[in-house]
């Protein structure tokens, strides 16, 4: 971690006043953080929402000593600082009118994700919870990465639905990364930071006051394509997120459920209100993928394998849609043969026929749907 940059980025977050939408603007005007706190008063105060109280007291900070101690508490509990700078910053989260100007993070985020968001009830009935991993598992194998929020119930069900398919997901949570909550997560916390990454806009020693997880929905939804609402009861936090979603402009999913389940009476009247019914993980990529600018033109689907590899130049694909079309291109094939000859991970495979299946039909690369939907565990 270069303590020299992230410094300038705390101390100014830490500055009553300077918020999500003035941070960036200041940047902006000065170009660069150590620049802000050598700009005297009046140049400052030039920035709309600075006012000259605020631009005060960034020109005088001196509050370096308690700068250090979090860098150093980072360091200490191995947390990362992604600044909306970094590449690796989530896409769709650059988006948002009030994106973070920086993520704490714990894990690897990945610029080439596609995120969907899995949420619902902390109290899930059986039903949810087997709803949940089904379709978090099924949306994995896929490739897709899963952000929740780790919270008891659906959360928990979601992250754990893709670490079981050895696939990627995303905890946002609402407090700060050296405090799992709720505390039994401990070893998901865990393994998702092997598997994705635990993400916070909240600094180290947060703790999960109950006004921080409608700002953190924001994050979940902000970064995703879409998001899943599998169980919401009337006044659920859950369509807290969904409203969110809504206004940045996201797909908005709701699994229906029985008209006697409390449970299931704020995912209904969703479903009413106009978001799409879901069954299956079909239902979610047919909204999503057009969201995705295809670099070619789909023929009918009655070209063959030579005639597809044809209208997609070699030099726009990656080394590893390379090698699939490579192997598939003599005929069709199942995943776990793919997988077992071409010595990929599955991770790269699922990603990669993801992308592919994006820019043509999946009959026209010789791996059909059902083997890659119904195809039995494999590790990567």
């Amino acid at each position: 971690m270069n303590y020299d940059i992230f410094k300038y980025w705390i101390a100014l977050k830490s500055i009553a006043g300077v918020g999500n939408i003035t941070f960036p603007a200041l940047v902006d005007k000065f170009c660069s953080l150590p620049a802000i706190f050598a700009a005297p008063v009046s140049k400052l105060s030039e920035i709309p929402g600075i006012s000259k109280n605020i631009a005060t007291a960034i020109a005088s900070f001196k509050d370096w000593e308690k700068v250090k101690e979090e860098l150093e508490l980072l360091d200490k509990n191995k947390i990362n600082i992604i600044t909306y700078r970094d590449e690796i910053y989530p896409e769709k989260l650059m988006n948002i009118y009030d994106r973070p100007p920086f993520l704490y993070v714990r894990g690897n985020l990945n610029k080439d994700d596609i995120n969907i968001a899995v949420v619902g009830s902390r109290q899930a009935s059986t039903y949810g919870k087997y709803t949940t991993e089904k379709i978090s598992r099924e949306l994995a194998l896929k490739g897709l990465t899963i952000v929740s929020g780790m919270a008891r119930g659906i959360d928990s069900v979601a992250h754990r639905g893709a670490l079981t398919a050895h696939g990627r997901t995303i905890a946002v949570l609402g407090s700060g990364l050296d405090v799992i909550y709720p505390p039994e997560n401990k070893k998901l916390f865990t393994d998702i930071i092997q598997n994705g990454a635990v993400i916070s806009e909240f600094p180290p020693g947060t703790p999960p006051r109950s006004a921080n997880f409608p700002t953190r929905n924001r994050i979940i939804s902000g970064m995703s394509y879409g998001v899943v609402i599998v169980e919401a009861g009337e006044k659920s936090g859950s369509l807290i997120t969904a409203r969110l979603a809504l206004e940045q402009g996201r797909e908005v999913f709701a699994v229906p459920g029985s008209i006697d389940s409390a449970g299931s009476r704020g995912t209904n009247k969703l479903i009413k209100q106009g978001a799409k019914l879901i069954e299956n993980t079909d239902d979610i990529l047919e909204e999503i993928l057009p969201q995705f600018e295809r670099t070619i033109v789909l023929k009918p689907h009655t070209i063959d394998n030579s005639e597809a590899i044809a209208t997609k130049p070699a030099e726009i694909l990656s080394a590893v849609d390379q090698k699939i079309i490579g192997f598939v291109s003599g005929g069709r094939v199942h995943i776990d043969d793919l997988i077992s000859s071409t010595g990929l991970s599955s991770a790269d495979i699922l990603s990669a026929l993801t992308t592919l299946e994006m820019n043509y039909p999946a009959a026209s690369y010789g791996v059909s749907k059902a083997s890659i939907r119904n195809r039995p565990f494999v590790a990567s």
